[in-house]
């Protein structure tokens, strides 16, 4: 998905209440990732204290959060269209990086005395697998809503018309990357893990989702299946943090399906593949309701199908399941 538009130890932990200090009743209700592992504690060690937090502080927190990203927006979106003059999808990509790295940068260090890569972008062996079988399942998905309308001939592949470039096609690569980044930090970073540990999985993926889908409705071309692919999307991402505990599976999913797209000759959240240096394009036969119209496969019913395979995927690959520093931290914070 693309907005063209700027603005381990092994243990399960257990969904419930919060143990307190030794011999206190439990201390408040946890809503914590049963799929990610605990930290061990060492025998006799009793359990670290952390000074206590307002009950609902989370809320101003990201209220700041969401002001600085938008004042990042406006101030990046502007200066990258006075040095560049692209308004499009360079300015977009760039401008929600910037905006995204920014207000996470600031508000972890005010709030977390934390860095960046605590969000989950820390790198290791763990993050490497999970950013390799994240590309796999993105390909896989592009691959789901291309080829199959191929082979029963409701698409073809046809000549570009604009010559094939293939310093085109690295270039638009890296920026799609960057942009692949920045809404991962943006929506399943530090503001999505702070709601996942206070409000629960449900009340912080469904509501971030909607706001996913309703940032791609501003962008051309898109119709109603288009804007409830999105969310679908949205949901489909949050549940890969929820797999993986770090950024880097959704990143890799993220990027693998909107190069896989270009690539293929499909549009993408509305911008045109004809044009990005592929010397092919892909040129449909069937109705909006494959094809997505000029949204692209994701406004059609195959990217639907799609979604719900790369859910399956998502739950039965081999992932390494890492544990998130904000939920970390968060669960040693008793409220005041």
């Amino acid at each position: 998905m693309f907005s063209v538009r700027f603005g381990g130890a092994s243990s399960r932990v257990q969904v419930g209440r919060a143990p307190g200090p030794r011999g206190t009743p439990p201390s408040r209700p946890l809503h914590i990732l049963e799929l990610m592992p605990t930290d061990t504690q060492p025998p006799g060690k009793p359990p670290a204290t952390a000074p206590p937090r307002a009950r609902y502080g989370f809320l101003l927190r990201i209220g700041i959060f969401v002001v600085i990203i938008l004042i990042s927006l406006i101030v990046s979106s502007t200066l990258i269209r006075f040095l560049t003059g692209d308004k499009g999808l360079v300015n977009a990509a760039l401008a929600n990086f910037a905006a995204a790295a920014i207000a996470t940068t600031v508000a972890l260090r005010i709030y977390e005395r934390a860095r960046i890569e605590d969000i989950g972008l820390g790198w290791n062996s763990a993050s490497q697998r999970n950013l390799a079988l994240g590309l796999l399942g993105g390909v896989i998905g592009g691959l789901l809503v291309t080829l199959p309308a191929v082979l029963f001939h409701a698409a073809s592949f046809v000549p570009a018309q604009t010559p094939g470039n293939w310093r085109s096609v690295v270039f638009v690569a890296v920026i799609l990357l960057f942009g692949a980044m920045g809404e991962e930090i943006m929506f399943r970073g530090y503001a999505f893990q702070v709601l996942l540990t206070e409000t629960g999985i449900f009340a912080t993926i469904l509501p971030v989702s909607l706001i996913f889908s309703l940032m791609h409705g501003l962008n051309p071309g898109i119709n109603p299946l288009g804007f409830i692919n999105t969310f679908l999307w949205g949901v489909l991402l949050g549940f890969s943090f929820l797999r993986s505990g770090d950024l880097w599976l959704p990143i890799g999913l993220h990027y693998g399906w909107n190069m896989a797209l270009p690539l293929l000759g499909a549009n993408l959240s509305g911008i045109f593949a004809d044009g990005i240096g592929v010397p092919w394009a892909l040129k449909w036969n069937a109705g909006w309701l494959w094809s997505g119209g000029e949204y692209g496969p994701e406004g059609g019913i195959l990217t639907t199908i799609a979604v719900i395979v790369i859910a399956v995927y998502l739950w039965k690959a081999p992932f390494q399941t890492q544990r998130p520093f904000l939920i970390r931290t968060r669960e040693a914070e008793p409220l005041a």
